[in-house]
């Protein structure tokens, strides 16, 4: 009962924050600003001589505008990283789902060369044998650390910390 609260409470937010009150606030803006900023001066009242003129006009202004200044703000600040990475920090599932890729894919890549080797008749080296062990022990603790939450959450913050730094380099 108490998750379907939640769902529903996450949706409630959802649909007022993205849509009513967003709409809301276009609105409300254009109303306050021509009732109180427009209609009052002259100047303005030349450039916007009604309501409608004015909604016509701030839109075919505005949404050009504001989709320039939202995919600057996606494809050309920092902005957009730092709130993927609060909320990987913050979200237990896109963590888990990253620290899996990260370990997974270097074991399924190590295991598809060994498979590739092994059809050709091709014998492994030690060292080969000693990081697949390595690999083993890893995954291994990985899975282990679940048992933990305190742990677990300190190993993926550790692993996700080595990742940034690799990508810095």
């Amino acid at each position: 009962m108490a998750n379907i609260l939640f769902r529903a409470w996450y949706y409630f937010r959802n649909g007022w924050s993205t849509y009513f009150a967003f709409i809301f606030a276009a609105v409300n803006t254009l109303v306050v600003t021509y009732f109180l900023a427009i209609e009052r001066y002259s100047f303005f009242k030349d450039v916007f001589p009604t309501f409608v003129h004015y909604v016509i006009i701030m839109i075919l202004v505005g949404v050009p505008l504001l989709t320039f200044v939202g995919y600057i703000h996606f494809k050309k600040t920092p902005a957009i990283q730092a709130e993927a990475e609060i909320g990987l920090e913050v979200n237990p599932f896109w963590r888990r789902m990253l620290i899996n890729t990260e370990i997974v894919i270097p074991l399924q890549l190590k295991l598809t060369d060994l498979m590739v080797r092994l059809s050709k008749n091709e014998k492994i080296t030690h060292d080969e044998y000693e990081e697949i062990k390595k690999m083993q022990k890893e995954l291994s603790e990985h899975l282990n650390v679940q048992q933990s939450k305190r742990k677990y959450n300190v190993f993926e913050m550790d692993h996700i910390k080595k990742l940034q730094n690799i990508d810095k380099q």
